[in-house]
């Protein structure tokens, strides 16, 4: 896990760690990186409180201005990681961030379905009931999650992966997401890019025919705090869900037909391209329009 100046949730983090329903001690390498708070001590009182149950590795570094961004801290974190890890042929690396507060099965859900035969497994984002939205917020939150829902029963209908079956949701953050050290070493580790770094990593790993899952038990809490440290990470969004639910225009999104048009267009295209050619494909078409009011979406769908 990176961590940059946070302190105030640091400890709420590893305490949730702690209380993990797996047996033995759980390794956790923290990457703290330009820090300039407590964290350092948040973590050292955490691992006094937490010895028998965390081994901690705790690494603080300071990146030169031009690389201190998500790309170079989770990419630090991760390979300190797969420095504990060793040369472990059957080795898990399970990435979050410090804003996260998993249930007590997280570590093991995610390792169950590793298990199944899968190499990456992303883990669904709920916004942390202790720090709850407005009213207006939640409600326009609720039709995103099932604007969402929907998206992901036209992929099942068009373009069904038998490896990633429905019931499945869509996300595969940072946040939570597992990889196994062998598809982390294929796809060539995080990326050193400003922004999006975890999404690059899983589509470096699809690209050499890493399979992908999304089991509705692998989940854990995010922080719908607007102040986040990373560049176009889930801050940014809470940020554009607090102005939409503000008075402002009303949130677009992408009418539903353009997602069926992408989904037999990746089917048709899956069954003569290879996993890289097929992501590369994708990556180069230019991003769908936010044409439709996202209310409108599903009256829309309602009246078809």
């Amino acid at each position: 896990m990176p961590a940059r100046d946070e302190a105030v949730r640091l400890g709420p983090f590893l305490d949730a760690l702690a209380v993990q329903d797996l047996a033995g001690r759980i390794p956790v390498v923290i990457a703290l990186n330009n820090t300039t708070d407590g964290s350092l001590e948040a973590v050292a009182d955490a691992g006094r409180r937490h010895g028998a149950r965390l081994s901690l590795t705790v690494d603080d570094h300071v990146f030169p201005a031009g690389e201190a961004h998500a790309g170079s801290a989770r990419e630090r974190a991760m390979a300190l990681g797969l420095q504990r890890l060793g040369a472990s042929a059957d080795g898990v690396l399970i990435s979050t961030d410090a804003d996260t507060r998993p249930p007590p099965d997280w570590v093991r859900a995610n390792l169950e379905a590793i298990a199944r035969g899968p190499d990456l497994v992303g883990g669904r984002l709920v916004l942390d009931e202790a720090e709850p939205l407005g009213s207006e917020a939640a409600e326009v939150r609720a039709l995103w999650d099932e604007y969402w829902v929907r998206v992901r029963a036209i992929e099942d209908d068009l373009d069904p992966l038998t490896h990633d079956p429905a019931p499945r949701h869509g996300d595969h953050t940072g946040a939570s997401l597992a990889i196994t050290a062998a598809a982390y070493r294929a796809a060539g580790g995080v990326p050193r890019i400003p922004s999006g770094e975890d999404r690059a990593l899983v589509a470096a790993a699809v690209a050499t025919g890493a399979r992908l899952v999304h089991p509705p038990s692998v989940w854990t809490r995010v922080s719908p705090r607007q102040d986040g440290r990373a560049s176009g990470g889930m801050a940014s969004d809470m940020r554009r869900l607090a102005l939409g639910s503000a008075g402002g225009a009303p949130p677009l999104a992408p009418a539903l037909d353009h997602w069926r048009i992408r989904a037999a267009w990746r089917r048709d295209l899956r069954s003569r391209l290879g996993p890289a050619a097929l992501v590369a494909a994708e990556a180069a078409l230019p991003p769908m329009p936010d044409d439709t009011p996202l209310a409108q979406a599903f009256s829309q769908e309602a009246r078809a």
